[in-house]
């Protein structure tokens, strides 16, 4: 029988989105309503969770990015045509924000790990401590990033 009909049948209706369970069938084929796990919509990540996810996708950003920064060493390598045409691509608009994005990688995986590192210490691990550790790694991620590209525009004369 299709979840519709079973929808239908069942004996108490949704009035609310907390009260949305799975409709389903008993050992004797009766209808009863099953949990469901939190939906998207109605569930907090935790910032522990947040920044577990970050920590492995700027690894991954920062794989990413080193084949960029491969390209440019091939291209100085292989001539000065060669070169310009990478310098020309990391200098258009894609290209400065693939290299912002691998700012900001770089710096929350660095921060990220000395955050692991005092874990592995047995500083920080309590649960108290790791909300702001985790805020605090983003913070610090922001705040390099920021620092690193405005002395990168100073020093050009930008």
């Amino acid at each position: 029988m299709p979840s519709t009909e079973a929808a239908r049948e069942c004996p108490t209706p949704m009035n609310d989105i907390r009260d949305a369970l799975l409709v389903a069938r008993d050992s004797q084929h009766g209808l009863i309503r099953r949990p469901v796990s939190p939906h998207i919509g109605i569930y907090r990540w935790p910032i522990t969770m947040v920044a577990s996810i970050l920590n492995r996708a700027t690894g991954i950003a920062l794989s990413a990015g080193s084949l960029l920064l491969v390209w440019w060493l091939v291209a100085a390598a292989s001539g000065p045509q060669e070169f310009a045409t990478v310098q020309a691509f990391i200098a258009s608009p894609i290209g400065l924000l693939m290299l912002l994005g691998w700012t900001a990688s770089l710096f929350y995986h660095l921060f990220g790990g000395i955050r692991h590192l005092l874990w592995d210490a047995g500083t920080g691990f309590a649960k108290p401590s790791l909300n702001p550790v985790s805020w605090l790694v983003l913070a610090l991620t922001f705040v390099a990033t920021v620092l690193v590209w405005f002395a990168g525009y100073m020093a050009l004369g930008v």
